[in-house]
């Protein structure tokens, strides 16, 4: 195989890693691939003094990526699944998903070494609003603050002492090789996982059937099938970026056991509910779990929630 591709992605180190992975496991399927990086400082990575939902949520760490997919400056883009809104522009998709890494959050304390164990009144540092409302739906007793900065700068500030734990996602940290820091890897049942946790998607234009191709060994159909569960969810509820929203699926032979959850950035309401289908029906599982979490409760919910915001 000759020709070139080029993939845009973020400069941080975790970005960089999942493009280089990629580029890796492109070069391995067609030898004589030619693949290089285009890397973009994105808005997100720009904006570090306010909370993430404060200043237009997830598409902050996507939109340059698209807009240079768009205008052929890169052939694909990179991401964290976690990261992507639910709904992508038109004439893009995700034209492959990798296997699925660990999904799960993982609890980071210098001196503690449960999310349990952690004193009345510690201090805990998050900018997820998914992980804030979990945490205080449990812990209501903690003192939540807002961290943001990529995963090195999070633990600088909490091995600097200014927070007593924080949560970040176990898959990032493992590829960045970091996986000692963790004390504590939660459980889906402590803290359900972001959408798409732990899974590395390439963007693609979907008219472009030679990179469509091109990316087609990549693909985990078992990850897919879990992520469009997670992710038809997540686009039903149509939640904003001041929602916290969480889901996860799990496969057992042909069958499909998704949990999702809606909550207040508070914790005060959070509703919950899980439901099992065919594995074929991955999306039609996903919807009909978010009908029922809205017909719960959640809607009205996510209606003050995004009248709160603005949106």
């Amino acid at each position: 195989m000759t020709g070139a591709v080029r993939i845009a992605t973020r400069r941080s180190r975790l970005a960089l890693w999942q493009a280089e992975h990629v580029a890796a496991r492109l070069v391995a399927a067609h030898p004589g691939l030619v693949v290089s990086l285009l890397p973009i400082v994105t808005e997100g990575d720009r904006v570090q003094d306010r909370a993430l939902a404060a200043v237009g949520g997830k598409g902050l760490f996507i939109k340059e990526l698209e807009a240079a997919m768009l205008a052929g400056d890169a052939e694909i883009a990179v991401h964290s699944m976690k990261d992507m809104p639910a709904a992508l522009p038109p004439g893009l998709v995700i034209g492959a998903a990798l296997e699925r890494a660990d999904p799960r959050d993982a609890f980071i304390s210098p001196s503690h070494d449960t999310l349990a164990s952690l004193p009345r009144g510690a201090r805990v540092g998050t900018s997820s609003l998914r992980r804030q409302c979990q945490l205080r739906h449990a812990r209501p007793d903690l003192e939540i603050l807002v961290l943001r900065g990529n995963v090195e700068t999070r633990l600088r500030k909490l091995d600097a002492g200014e927070f007593d734990a924080t949560v970040l996602a176990t898959a990032g940290l493992e590829r960045l090789g970091l996986g000692t820091r963790i004390r504590e890897r939660l459980s889906p049942q402590q803290m359900l996982p972001a959408v798409g946790q732990g899974v590395i998607g390439i963007e693609c234009p979907e008219s472009d059937a030679g990179i469509r191709a091109l990316l087609a060994p990549l693909e985990h159909a078992a990850t897919r099938c879990r992520l469009e569960a997670e992710r038809a969810f997540a686009a039903r509820l149509g939640g904003s970026c001041q929602s916290p929203i969480a889901a996860y699926a799990e496969l057992a032979g042909d069958s499909l056991h998704l949990h999702g959850l809606v909550g207040s950035p508070d914790g005060a309401t959070v509703f919950v509910d899980a439901i099992e289908g065919p594995a074929r029906d991955a999306v039609a599982l996903g919807t009909a779990l978010a009908n029922r979490l809205l017909d719960a409760g959640a809607g009205p919910l996510l209606q003050a929630l995004a009248l709160g915001s603005g949106h």
